[in-house]
């Protein structure tokens, strides 16, 4: 056991941005709750290709305050801190779960509107330089370490497990591979020491909670590192077997990624989650997948939902 995690009353995630948005969602079983219609039709949600989604946990008389990822677009991520009245003045931490645009495009501004020495917690290939090559447009752009520290957060570039919000927040650093079928992101390249190579993908990590007399909730980006592996690390690293809810980005999308579906869902099963919530890169047929094998515990998501777990 590496990493020491204490235990919420009550966790609440709010999907700020995801690949999926389907407003007429209004069946509400818990954990899932589905935002109301809006009151303004002017200002509605947006989905797009990213991912955010902001953390609460309620422990007692404590209340604390995370977010996971910045979503594709400034404009996308403010739109919908907006339309779901959520404030980031009293956020305690920001967490990055990997260096790729789609995760880290509203950075500047979640700096901009959290407390002064906010923390930014990602691993230090996050501000490499990225490509994928043989595609128009390939090169990724590259964090700015410099201006969000300009802008007032305090950069915590950690390769090892780490907590934050008082010790209720675990973020898992570096994942390990110990599956075989989990074999990375084909083509991706970092470069590191000005030599382009292929991308490990070292960076890629997930946040992980405990939720009292229910087990762990992990939350990943894209399990670049391979979802199992993710869920795996997650048991390994806080000495906790039981996995109440599986949420995040799978990666399961594309002809590189889709045959690892089937064997996934095998993996997933032995993990017996209570929950499965698939999001932003799992892709459609994944995530129908999901559907069809695991129907008691899956959820389709949708941007704006809230899942309580408690």
């Amino acid at each position: 056991m590496e990493m020491t995690i204490r235990k919420a009353d009550r966790v609440t995630l709010t999907v700020l941005v995801d690949n999926y948005l389907d407003m007429f969602l209004q069946e509400s079983r818990a954990p899932m709750h589905r935002p109301p219609l809006p009151v303004d039709w002017q200002l509605t949600p947006v989905a797009e290709h990213g991912l955010s989604l902001m953390i609460n946990i309620d422990a007692g008389s404590e209340k604390h305050s995370a977010l996971l990822d910045t979503a594709l677009t400034p404009a996308t991520f403010l739109r919908n801190l907006k339309v779901y009245g959520q404030d980031l003045s009293q956020t305690e931490a920001i967490i990055l779960s990997h260096g790729h645009v789609d995760h880290c495009g509203g950075l500047l501004d979640a700096v901009r509107h959290a407390p002064r020495g906010c923390p930014v917690i990602a691993h230090p290939d996050v501000f490499q330089p990225r490509k994928f090559p043989g595609q128009q447009g390939s090169s990724l752009p590259v964090v700015d370490s410099e201006a969000l520290r300009q802008a007032g957060a305090e950069i915590h570039a950690l390769r090892a497990p780490s907590s934050w919000c008082s010790d209720f927040v675990g973020v898992s650093g570096e994942i390990e591979r110990s599956n075989a079928f989990e074999t990375g992101f084909p083509g991706a390249q970092i470069e590191v020491d000005g030599t382009w190579r292929s991308d490990p993908f070292h960076d890629d990590q997930a946040v992980i909670l405990d939720v009292k007399d229910k087990g762990l909730v992990v939350i990943s980006g894209c399990a670049h590192a391979g979802i199992i592996n993710t869920v795996r690390h997650a048991q390994k690293i806080t000495g906790i077997e039981k996995v109440h809810a599986i949420v995040g980005g799978f990666h399961l999308t594309g002809p590189a990624f889709e045959p690892r579906i089937q064997e996934t869902i095998e993996e997933m099963r032995l993990l017996e989650p209570d929950y499965i919530v698939p999001m932003h890169c799992t892709g459609w047929r994944a995530i129908n997948s999901l559907s069809e094998a695991m129907p008691g515990q899956f959820i389709l998501n949708s941007v704006g939902t809230s899942y309580i777990f408690e």
